[in-house]
């Protein structure tokens, strides 16, 4: 018996991504001074991409045609390769803030959802009242 529906699978995996971006955003700014420290990131198309060949099946009428491969649905992080510091450092220190304040709205806004989905269920239990 499933008790969640799928939209809980999905906002926990939403803010698995996000609470991953706000590491490696914090990890960013917080290496702003390291000589030769190349800025991360976060790929979201990646993560979007194998939620939807997981939801997805293939009627194959051939065997020999090709299949949905889902691979893991972690998000991959990549390395920037701009330069905008003198000393090889690729951190652009506002660009990472202003990726900090907007990861932390989303963020917010994901467990207001969540917040929202428990209060829900939680009426449902105790009969409207």
């Amino acid at each position: 018996m499933k008790l969640f529906s799928g939209s809980f699978n999905l906002l926990e995996k939403s803010l698995n991504y996000s609470s991953l971006k706000q590491k490696i955003i914090s990890d960013n700014i917080a290496n702003a001074d390291t000589p030769n420290y190349k800025a991360k990131g976060v790929n979201f198309n990646s993560v979007l991409d194998d939620a939807i060949k997981a939801n997805i099946q293939a009627y194959k009428t051939d065997e020999r045609h090709f299949g949905f491969n889902a691979s893991s649905s972690h998000p991959r992080v990549y390395t920037k390769n701009s330069q905008y510091n003198h000393n090889g450092n690729s951190v652009d220190v506002d660009k990472e803030m202003s990726d900090l304040a907007t990861n932390q709205i989303y963020y917010n806004a994901l467990v207001d959802r969540v917040s929202g989905k428990f209060q829900t269920l939680q009426n449902v239990v105790r009969g409207g009242r």
